[in-house]
């Protein structure tokens, strides 16, 4: 009698299974496709988007913005996508921080919201997911004055209060409380006078190292990229990339830094005596950069310490050289972490591990070529996530970094919502 049950109840399992295949509520495919179709990262589509953010951008008067690369002119009508400026070939360091140029072209561009757009701009407030302030933070510091106390920081101080200004007029600034507002802040002192009057905006940020939590953090925030500002490794074919990269470990740059940037002093004499590590003090002149691009596509790792701040534009360089990031930055937070696994294709030590005399050489050398090849094929399939470009192309930095934006968007709605029929103070921020 139980085998008579047994047999039925399996016969009544399968008839089950066959009907629900039939009428589509099970698809046996999500659960063995995959296994056969496994694929590099970055070789496909890292995500399925959905459609593209929609961004009203604030008309702003060129002062604001590409004014400043071009200081001579005097017009002042907000730029067009038919006037909108190259970015200058020399313009140093300048370029690391200039995300807010990409992100600006990216919405004035005729063409976005086609295929493989994050962003499309629209004319209509109401219709809105988000607002961009294309004000170049980061460029006014970097143009108005030379150091903090120089007097023409004052200009880079009245353009934040005329901003201010104008966004404390505008009703949808208002109506959020700047929540739904986009406002790239890359360079640590950008918008250093006002800064605490965008806290709650959705801000373009580097790393967290300058900002209290309250200021800025994951949850509100994006990470993006440095520009990097060595030329892209374009033609990398060569037949046995691990032996022509004869220096084990590189670094080049500034070694005297505030904060956890005292680690680079430290490193200096625990990486002094290596035949195969190139670790050189320099400043970024346009000579070492040259050569800092050259070195770094004969490096299989490149060093990056943290500096001033946790992050540095030497990180996006490397990647872009195609040199397996080497990261000693306990604090550091990454771009685009939600679709990317760093571990595929970079090195991590703790500033406890790398300052051990001989540990992170070592731990270097003992990596198989067959390793090294394989982080390194990851890092070339996932190097065009961090390339700027006018127009924007299809997963590109600016296309990634709307993308994360859009991701902060239902956040922001619940909170705006909230605020807005709350009829005393948030009692959920006075909860212990």
């Amino acid at each position: 009698m139980y085998r008579k049950a047994a047999i039925a109840l399996t016969f009544a399992i399968l008839l089950l299974i066959t009907y629900s295949i039939f009428i589509g509520t099970v698809d046996l495919r999500s659960y063995f496709i995959p296994l056969l179709q496994s694929s590099p990262l970055g070789t496909q589509s890292l995500c399925a988007t959905g459609p593209p953010l929609k961004v009203f951008m604030y008309d702003l008067p060129r002062r604001f913005n590409v004014g400043m690369l071009n200081r001579k002119s005097k017009e002042e009508a907000p730029v067009t996508a038919r006037e909108w400026p190259p970015w200058p070939g020399h313009s140093g360091l300048k370029k690391q921080h200039s995300v807010e140029y990409w992100m600006m072209g990216s919405v004035l561009w005729e063409g976005n919201g086609g295929d493989g757009s994050e962003v499309v701009r629209v004319s209509d407030p109401e219709a809105a997911d988000a607002f961009f302030v294309p004000f170049f933070s980061s460029l006014s510091f970097n143009t108005h004055g030379h150091n903090m106390n120089d007097p023409e920081t004052e200009v880079d101080h009245q353009l934040q209060i005329d901003l201010m200004k104008l966004l404390h007029e505008s009703k949808y600034w208002n109506r959020s409380g700047g929540r739904d507002h986009v406002i790239p802040l890359t360079h640590p002192n950008a918008f250093r006078f006002l800064r605490p009057q965008v806290n709650a905006s959705i801000q373009i940020v580097v790393d967290f190292g300058r900002y209290p939590h309250v200021m800025s953090n994951l949850s509100k925030d994006v990470v993006t990229p440095y520009v990097h500002v060595v030329d892209s490794f374009k033609n990398d074919n060569r037949s046995d990339p691990y032996e022509s990269r004869t220096t084990l470990l590189f670094f080049q740059g500034r070694t005297f830094r505030k904060d956890e940037g005292i680690v680079r002093v430290k490193l200096a004499k625990v990486l002094a005596g290596y035949d195969d590590v190139h670790y050189e003090r320099s400043v970024a002149t346009g000579e070492n950069i040259k050569s800092s691009t050259q070195r770094m596509r004969t490096s299989k790792f490149c060093l990056h310490p943290a500096g001033d701040t946790p992050s540095s534009c030497r990180l996006f360089d490397a990647i872009v050289s195609h040199c397996i990031p080497v990261i000693v930055s306990d604090e550091i937070e990454l771009p685009f972490e939600d679709e990317l696994d760093y571990t595929q294709f970079s090195v991590f030590f703790s500033f406890k591990e790398a300052l051990q005399p001989g540990y992170m050489v070592n731990e270097l050398r003992k990596m198989s070529k067959e390793k090294w090849m394989e982080m390194y094929r990851q890092l070339k399939n996932i190097s065009h996530h961090f390339e700027f470009h006018y127009p924007p192309e299809k997963e590109d930095a600016v296309n990634m970094l709307w993308r994360q934006v859009k991701r902060k968007v239902p956040a922001v709605k619940l909170a705006v919502h909230r605020s807005q029929r709350l009829k005393i103070p948030d009692w959920w921020r006075r909860r212990k």
